[in-house]
């Protein structure tokens, strides 16, 4: 079983995290990780914070010259811009849209919402895009690609130029909002600066599509091994997610069933799908399509021109106060959500293949995709892990 867990605030010494349940023997590169956690940073209208910071990740157990040994992995990134407690004034202002009001009463910190601030910032979200980072090279040793993108900008849809993984990886590299579109891109530009100068905030969607992943991931036993509920779960714990969609499951409500469900047929005695309405999953399990999944990302709380709010201190009604933030955070929103559907399947790849060692998983996974070869069902899926 894989699962992590982590801790660290804000402006404290460090983000650390433990991973449990990698297989041994998997070389993890960390200049790639490392570069991830460099895309969750950038993205046209992050703040100033993002120019300071320069994340990294270290390993301190888990690892032996560059392989996993099978222990739990032990992580940690440094907060270049921490502060020592004594030094920060005493919050009592909450801000709308964040976790201030509903942690100062639920943890006893009206008087200072500070620890509420500090441990509810989406700054915690690095050290899960390490986390989702790590178990997309797992995922790769099988072929298996994740790739999130920005898929719609505050108004402006932005549909991708294609949906093949190799090509959407590099027009994503070319966009300035990490989108499959970069001839979006001055648009966008222009769209985030009119809202910088009015003092407020853009939300978006972001997409993830993952491909190719074999049938049967996930379950149809219990309500909480379905793979698109353990989607819905973790990508609905981005700070910003306020709602989460497999393939066209918004759209798709609108339509007739004869529409919206996706025909199985057969071509060279090889089941194929016409289309995939569905996502990829069916019945909370993968059904062999790609992956794809959109999270719908709220703007940023934190506003130039302040919203109403009360000062716990003494009760009276009062601005919100401006804490250094961004415009815009849904390009990097894409980021995180790409690291943790990653860790996801992660999960349920472990689940059905898992052995302690990487050559143990992969003997399972060859087993498993001749035995849908040989029934011509295999849907693209290769053997050569």
């Amino acid at each position: 079983m894989v699962r992590f867990l982590t801790a660290g605030d804000s402006h404290g010494p460090a983000l650390v995290g433990i991973l449990e349940g990698l297989p041994a023997h998997l070389k993890l590169d960390l200049d790639a990780v490392n570069a991830v956690l460099r895309r969750r940073q950038g993205g046209y209208g992050r703040g100033k914070r993002m120019q300071m910071e320069s994340d990294e990740v270290e390993i301190l157990s888990g690892l032996w010259r560059g392989e996993t040994t099978g222990m739990p992995l032990a992580l940690q990134i440094q907060n270049r811009g921490a502060k020592k407690q004594e030094t920060v004034r005493p919050r009592t202002v909450p801000r709308p849209g964040h976790a201030d009001l509903a942690g100062g009463y639920k943890y006893g910190w009206e008087e200072d919402l500070n620890p509420i601030i500090e441990r509810s910032s989406a700054r915690e979200t690095a050290m899960r895009v390490a986390i989702g980072a790590i178990c997309e090279q797992l995922l790769a040793q099988f072929e298996i690609e994740v790739l999130g993108f920005l898929r719609k900008l505050g108004g402006v849809d932005i549909p991708p130029k294609t949906t093949d993984p190799s090509e959407l990886k590099v027009l994503r590299e070319q966009s300035a909002f990490y989108s499959g579109n970069p001839a979006k891109d001055e648009e966008l530009k222009r769209l985030v600066d009119k809202t910088r100068e009015a003092g407020d905030s853009l939300g978006g969607v972001v997409e993830v599509i993952t491909t190719p992943l074999p049938p049967g991931l996930g379950s149809v036993a219990h309500f909480d091994r379905k793979l698109n509920a353990r989607l819905a779960l973790h990508l609905m714990s981005i700070p910003s997610a306020k709602a989460v969609a497999i393939g066209d499951g918004v759209e798709g409500s609108a339509w007739p069933g004869s529409r919206f469900h996706d025909p199985i047929l057969l071509e060279n005695a090889t089941i194929k799908r016409a289309s995939n309405h569905a996502g990829g999953i069916e019945g909370g399990m993968t059904n062999g399509q790609p992956l794809r999944v959109r999270v719908f990302l709220k703007p940023i709380p934190t506003l130039l021109q302040p919203m109403e709010t009360v000062d716990l201190k003494n009760g009276r009604s009062t601005k919100a106060p401006y804490i250094r933030s961004d415009v815009v955070v849904v390009p990097a929103g894409s980021v995180v959500a790409e690291a943790l559907v990653a860790y996801v399947l992660t999960e349920a790849f472990l689940e059905k293949f898992g052995g302690d060692t990487l050559e143990e998983i992969q003997t399972a996974y060859r087993n498993y995709v001749k035995r849908l070869q040989k029934n011509k069902q295999a849907l693209g899926l290769s053997t050569s892990k």
